[in-house]
């Protein structure tokens, strides 16, 4: 019966919402998630209680909040977070628009793989990072060559596991997508893209990593905003407790934007009898 669960308790047949009991499954698996990191912290406060970290140099994580707070009441932080959102999903987009037009004509064609795949793959070779000064001489200090560094290091990881999730689409299904009398655009859009879209979703967690990280050091070109520009303030006036906290909200918005693309493949791969299992087995 959908939406109920029974339960067996002192010989009576006990009615309960099932939606409760995967409500506090969900409540316990983040309880379990946060064990961890909140054992670290307490740990790290104990140690700066105990004497054992300078608090110049390694504040306590209650310093850091008491930062994070006048931060954020003075809407320092607020302005500079929003900053930096602005330019990672400006060069994610890019990036992803890039990379999955590649793998599509790589991936869908042999001839576009010859075209494409070679080049692709030598420029993925190349350190990304390193190329800052080029970027500098040709598009200046402003927002471009941040945008551009963002959108190079997010399009190879679109690139590899779309290409790697059309390329591996069942066989057989595409031979019955051909016995049920499917034209080669209605076999590609009805098999072998749904096919290919977790191997695309893992390629977006990849590439919303290495956004964050790319951002950390573009943000270092002579950045007027952001949380990058933050940090390299706080650096000058020896404030480390600002420090952490810029690095804390590299950590938690790189954390945020991976569960929201967790969120995004809980239901767009919810058709899949593999996904659904493990699903319930969580």
């Amino acid at each position: 019966m959908s939406g109920v669960s029974f339960s067996q308790a002192g010989g009576t047949l006990a009615r309960r919402p099932a939606g409760g009991v995967a409500g506090w499954r969900r409540i316990n698996r983040a309880l379990r998630r946060a064990y961890v990191p909140l054992g670290i912290l307490a740990v790290w406060q104990a140690a700066s209680f105990a004497g054992y970290t300078s608090v110049q140099t390694f504040p306590p994580p209650s310093a850091i909040g008491i930062s994070f707070w006048q931060l954020l009441t003075s809407g320092q932080l607020s302005d500079n977070v929003l900053v930096s959102l602005t330019r990672v999903f400006f060069g994610l987009g890019i990036g992803v628009a890039i990379g999955t037009a590649l793998a599509l004509v790589s991936g869908l064609s042999r001839i576009g793989e010859d075209a494409v795949d070679s080049t692709v793959q030598m420029l993925r070779t190349l350190p990304h990072l390193a190329l800052i000064p080029l970027m500098i001489m040709w598009f200046g200090i402003g927002e471009t060559p941040k945008i551009t560094l963002i959108a190079l290091g997010s399009m190879f990881p679109i690139y590899l596991n779309l290409f790697s999730g059309i390329r591996g689409a069942d066989r057989k299904l595409r031979e019955a997508a051909g016995t049920l009398g499917l034209s080669r655009f209605e076999t590609i859009l009805h098999v072998v893209l749904p096919a290919a879209l977790p191997a695309f979703l893992v390629g977006l967690r990849q590439a919303f990593g290495i956004a964050w990280i790319t951002l950390v050091v573009a943000e270092q070109i002579n950045a007027n905003a952001g949380i990058g520009y933050m940090v390299m303030n706080a650096r000058d006036f020896l404030r480390t407790d600002i420090i952490f906290v810029g690095l804390a909200l590299y950590a938690l918005l790189g954390l945020f934007t991976d569960q929201a693309v967790r969120f995004l493949e809980k239901h767009l791969l919810a058709w899949r009898p593999n996904y659904l299992s493990q699903g319930a087995a969580k």
